[in-house]
């Protein structure tokens, strides 16, 4: 069979296509950039503000473990030079990063979800009816709900050893050998990505999408993240010169680009659902788009 007959009888193929084109035509690569500018304004504080009040409350004793979390799945030539210069400011921060700091970080990190939200909707092709004020307020809850869980897995990854050993006293049972620490950030390290990705299509569209329909569109946002961050380490590493160019910028612009092509596959994904969801729409009159 012809590449050209297999596009047109297979709706994934077809659907892919169309959100490609979708995608050009709509200046999705503008956007893309608007949302990566309001990510790196919205990450720093947000994650300053996060891990400072975690290390208040454990005297420090999960900062690392944090941080870990949260830059585990980067590219690690990306993550380095954030991860620097925020300890840098934990160092010397005091309680102002905890007060009127987090209320600074908790708007700033609102900004950056207000941006993803406008960039999902309109890759939906919904209509963005809702008052300033309840899609502000969904970005304020989206934001308060990730760092608690931030902190609840760092709570976990401090309380398991604990636990482990108690339970291998108590039991003669070596239970830290596939329940450890190690195994368990790792987990969490992928989980988190995957679990945002599936929470931006479910919750910030204006309208409500099946779970069925929006994970075309979250297994390739995921399949782009993991071969785009391992192309970009790659090249980060081997070819890049942004030290030569941008001087002491430079890790402020390898995080800004990352984080403009994570923005752009995960518009693209949602441009594949939406995609895949008229197609079958035309498909089926009666269905429609729920």
């Amino acid at each position: 069979m012809r590449l050209g007959a297999i596009l047109v009888n297979n709706r994934f193929l077809r659907g892919l296509w169309l959100a490609l084109t979708r995608f050009n035509d709509k200046n999705a690569f503008v956007m893309s950039s608007h949302v990566a500018m309001s990510l790196m304004m919205a990450l720093f504080p947000f994650v300053l503000f996060t891990v400072a009040l975690a290390g208040a409350l454990s005297q420090g004793y999960v900062t690392d473990e944090l941080i870990e979390l949260i830059f585990g799945a980067w590219p690690k030539d990306v993550a380095e030079p954030i991860v620097k210069e925020l300890r840098a400011v934990l160092e010397g921060a005091g309680s102002g990063v905890i007060t009127l700091g987090g209320l600074l970080a908790i708007y700033f990190a609102s900004n950056g979800v207000a941006a993803v939200r406008k960039a999902m909707t309109q890759a939906y092709h919904d209509q963005d009816t809702w008052p300033f004020w309840k899609a502000r307020l969904l970005c304020f809850a989206l934001v308060i709900a990730g760092g608690a869980g931030i902190l609840a897995i760092a709570a976990v990854e401090v309380v398991l050893p604990v636990y482990t050993r108690l339970v291998s006293e108590k039991t003669a049972v070596d239970v830290g050998g596939w329940l450890s620490v190690d195994r368990l950030r790792w987990t969490f390290t992928v989980a988190v990505p995957a679990g945002t990705v599936i929470i931006a299509h479910l919750v910030l569209p204006t309208r409500r999408h099946k779970l069925t329909q929006i994970l075309p569109g979250v297994v390739l946002t995921l399949a782009l993240w993991a071969a785009g961050g391992w192309a970009f380490s790659v090249y980060i590493a081997q070819f890049a010169t942004y030290s030569a160019t941008y001087a002491g910028l430079a890790g402020a612009m390898a995080a800004l680009i990352f984080l403009y092509l994570c923005s752009a596959m995960l518009i693209l994904g949602a441009e594949y659902n939406g995609a895949l969801i008229d197609l079958a729409s035309q498909s089926n009159p009666e269905s429609g788009a729920e």
